[in-house]
């Protein structure tokens, strides 16, 4: 029997449902979904196996025009996006008319890869809407297949999980069968803590914020976790930490609920807050934290 398998990258601008289309494919939360923008930071691999395929679903910051360093490390994982894939999905959401950056959509309309456009939110959509995105799209990227979905719903989801499996390269399996991610467990510990930070936290905090995790020690029934919040000021510390700790303490809480499910373990959780101005443009820092690879 022959086997198949490639890299699938997923790219589009912030929020359209890039991390929700991933987390859909792979059956498991690889990836923050929140309703604020800039969620996704790094590039995330999600690996779905079957007995005649290997998918390796790559999920890619929204494209936006950097700010910061930081900001710039991101794009970087974009533009990588473009180097290894066997297919590239580009994301758009009913009602967007281009990508932030044009440089990006160049590469995607000269793309010699097969390219599918996945147009998605259409269930806050009508049929004239839809109609009229389909005719934009069908120009605007003539050389991709459109498909309209929903990831939130699974709408038209599995059938474009099939036509990606049929695209995918006759090739041995990239990973092991039982692997679900290429990131360790700390990552995704990390990846937690900052969405909870990003869903209780409004304005400037989620943005200012990295984790690092400094202690995972696994037992048979219990993981014990230690993890930095790292901030760029005094007055955001006192914002994460809240009054008397309550905050810092709900974010810890919610964090544990999540990784329990995640782990299937009991999980010990202690955070703390700890001040490094100016992180988000120090390549030193950039680098520890795993942007400037």
């Amino acid at each position: 029997m022959s086997h198949k398998a490639g890299f699938v990258n997923i790219i589009g601008n912030p929020n359209v449902g890039k991390s929700t289309l991933m987390n859909a494919f792979v059956g498991e939360r690889l990836s923050i979904i929140t309703s604020k923008a800039q969620t996704t930071r790094h590039r995330i691999l999600g690996i779905v196996n079957g007995e005649d395929f290997q998918m390796i679903l790559s999920d890619t910051p929204g494209i936006i025009k950097p700010a910061y360093e930081m900001q710039e490390s991101m794009m970087n994982f974009v533009k990588s996006a473009f180097e290894d894939a066997d297919v590239l999905i580009y994301m758009v959401e009913i009602g967007e008319q281009e990508l932030k950056d044009e440089a990006f959509f160049n590469k995607i309309i000269h793309s010699k890869i097969p390219v599918l456009l996945l147009l998605n939110k259409i269930d806050n959509s009508n049929q004239a809407q839809l109609e009229e995105q389909v005719a934009f799209w069908t120009a605007k990227v003539p050389n991709a297949e459109i498909y309209p979905i929903s990831a939130l719903q699974n709408f038209n989801v599995p059938e474009v999980f099939q036509r990606i499996i049929s695209l995918l390269p006759e090739s041995p399996a990239y990973y092991p069968k039982d692997q679900l991610t290429d990131k360790p467990e700390r990552f995704f510990v990390n990846e937690t803590i900052r969405e909870k930070i990003l869903l209780n936290y409004s304005k400037e905090i989620p943005y200012a914020v990295e984790i690092v995790t400094e202690e995972f020690f696994e037992d048979e029934n219990i993981i014990r976790i230690r993890s930095l919040i790292m901030v760029e000021r005094d007055t955001q510390k006192g914002i994460v930490i809240g009054h008397k700790g309550a905050a810092l303490k709900k974010v810890g809480m919610d964090a544990r609920v999540d990784l329990e499910k995640f782990f299937g373990k009991q999980i010990h959780i202690e955070l703390y807050v700890k001040v490094n101005k100016n992180w988000r443009s120090n390549a030193n820092m950039l680098k520890r934290f795993g942007y400037n690879q």
